[in-house]
């Protein structure tokens, strides 16, 4: 096989005005960030909701936060994109959907789905992470908290919390990570993010290698880059005497 190697490539023109195919892969990139930061935000707010709810005295809300974890931890990341994208539009009110279908662009709703699947998804495995946190701390922290006449939400939000997510940050960080790595599962529902961007160059130029490496490259960068962030917030929240600090 006569392999042509082409390094410079993405500097080749797309034959779409003046655009060159690196601008392509940095639209996939934009799409690939606004899909991870939006799904994240939804993970983080419901699961630490959810995950608080786990360890509260109440059965109701201990029962509410298990199925929501039981059901979106055992059905594939990909069954709820095509759900969310194929079948949550239709149940929608009239109104609602002809703004859906016919308002919005393809790759907007698209996107939409995506994040709102991907967040619930995530938001099921940061709620056993804060669960885990909240368990770890002594039980003398909450007693403490009620001897000093803090209601529940108080000693949750000034005492347990606190720690807790200082606890969590390290199993966090891989969490982070791993939202934006699945934010590639999004082309599948026809977002042109990184992952599809890059498998159009490639059919367009032939030049499999080249463009998957400097796809490959863009994970590795950002990817340890939000490590890099994770590993000095928790240094700069890190309490002595608790796991992981220094004495």
């Amino acid at each position: 096989m006569n392999y042509h190697w082409n390094w410079g490539v993405l500097f080749q023109s797309t034959g779409v005005g003046s655009e060159l195919y690196w601008h392509w892969l940095l639209k996939g990139f934009g799409w690939l960030l606004v899909i991870g930061s939006v799904a994240w935000v939804i993970a983080l707010v419901l699961g630490s909701i959810l995950g608080v709810m786990k360890t509260l005295p109440s059965k109701p809300a201990r029962a509410i936060a298990t199925m929501y974890v039981g059901f979106f931890r055992n059905v594939p990341l990909l069954v709820q994109l095509f759900f969310w994208f194929y079948v949550a539009p239709t149940l929608l009110t009239e109104g609602l959907r002809d703004w859906w279908f016919t308002s919005l662009s393809f790759n907007t709703s698209a996107v939409i789905s995506a994040a709102i699947g991907l967040g619930l998804f995530t938001a099921a495995r940061i709620v056993e992470q804060v669960r885990t946190g909240i368990e770890s701390l002594p039980k003398g922290q909450s007693n403490a908290g009620y001897a000093l006449g803090f209601s529940t939400a108080q000693v949750y939000r000034h005492v347990i919390l606190p720690q807790a997510f200082r606890v969590i940050l390290p199993p966090m960080s891989s969490e982070l990570t791993n939202c934006f790595k699945n934010a590639s599962v999004a082309s599948l529902v026809g977002v042109a993010e990184l992952i599809s961007q890059t498998k159009t160059i490639s059919e367009y130029t032939q030049n499999n290698f080249e463009v998957y490496t400097f796809a490959t490259i863009i994970y590795l960068i950002f990817n340890m880059t939000l490590i890099l962030g994770m590993t000095y917030l928790e240094k700069k929240v890190r309490i002595k005497g608790q796991i992981g600090g220094a004495v």
